[in-house]
């Protein structure tokens, strides 16, 4: 099969690194690196032209303009790959799913994390998850401002949790807060599952060290994954008392992981690991966080 003709489209933080992985590779040919930013395009300002000359896409573009350029590649046959999230309503998730599903198209969603090796070890695990506890911690930057702290990152996390608890959701409570901007900055959620599993997110973009550390509490065990450092560490209950044990994978490029992943899928060897219909669970269950903190943030006055 000839390889699939790519175009990232939005080369701000993410699409440029998209763009290095993508001209990396030998199973895909880069034709378009554009930005409506002339100082950052290299082959234009406007996407359209392309449309007929791609099969694929990348869509890296503000979060406000993920549905209109999602859409025009659908319509016109491109495979897609767009950064999280999906969009900025479900109505808007929910044409795009079905232009895809009309189309017969890949509509991949970028939740970076699922590459991770120690998230994907983790997963692999068997036994029911008690408790999942996750905690995201970033420094300020002014790029991600456009949206709050739970569509910026904790819908990193938010993707993870369901992924790891696999149950219908029952209740979810959530809080947070303004700090830095007039959008929320830090916010923790406590979502509870069917099978009486729960989890607790926590996400802030005001901290000063940056971490990102997922628990996962099951009968007997439970392991502590630093996803920054790529390891895990296992507690379990044995015959002689606790025993312990950690496991460090070898540094792994989760962005070219994925890259590789969506050309797979293009090529039709399969679904992608992140569907555009996760991709929208993951953004209805970050948007009822957010409708929930602004809620209590009215209620006390803030």
């Amino acid at each position: 099969m000839k390889k699939p003709r790519i175009a990232v489209i939005g080369v701000g933080y993410m699409g440029r690194f998209h763009a290095e992985k993508f001209a990396a590779s030998e199973a895909a040919e880069l034709v378009a690196v554009i930005d409506a930013d002339a100082s950052r395009a290299i082959h234009g300002t406007d996407y359209k032209p392309w449309l007929g000359k791609i099969d694929a896409a990348v869509v890296a573009v503000p979060t406000q303009q993920h549905f209109g350029v999602v859409k025009d590649c659908l319509e016109a046959g491109v495979h897609v790959l767009v950064e999280k999230p999906i969009a900025t309503t479900l109505e808007e998730a929910d044409g795009l799913l079905e232009l895809a599903a009309k189309k017969s198209l890949v509509l991949q969603v970028g939740h970076l994390q699922r590459f991770n090796p120690a998230f994907q070890a983790l997963a692999a695990q068997g036994g029911r998850p008690l408790f999942i506890d996750i905690e995201r911690l970033a420094s300020f930057k002014a790029r991600g401002t456009d949206v709050d702290v739970v569509l910026d990152l904790m819908i990193h996390d938010l993707d993870l949790v369901l992924a790891l608890a696999k149950a219908p959701i029952e209740q979810v409570s959530a809080s947070g807060f303004r700090v830095l901007t007039d959008a929320i900055d830090i916010a923790n959620a406590r979502i509870e599952f069917a099978d009486g599993c729960i989890a607790s997110v926590s996400a802030s973009r005001v901290s000063q060290s940056p971490v990102r550390k997922l628990r996962v509490f099951r009968h007997d065990a439970y392991v502590s994954a630093d996803l920054q450092e790529q390891r895990l560490r296992h507690v379990r209950k044995g015959g002689d008392g606790i025993l312990e044990s950690e496991q460090v994978f070898e540094r792994a490029d989760e962005l070219r992981a994925q890259a590789e992943a969506f050309l797979q899928a293009v090529r039709g060897h399969g679904a992608p690991l992140v569907t555009g219909e996760q991709g929208r669970q993951a953004l209805a269950l970050a948007l009822q966080v957010g409708r929930l903190v602004e809620e209590r943030l009215a209620r006390h006055g803030s």
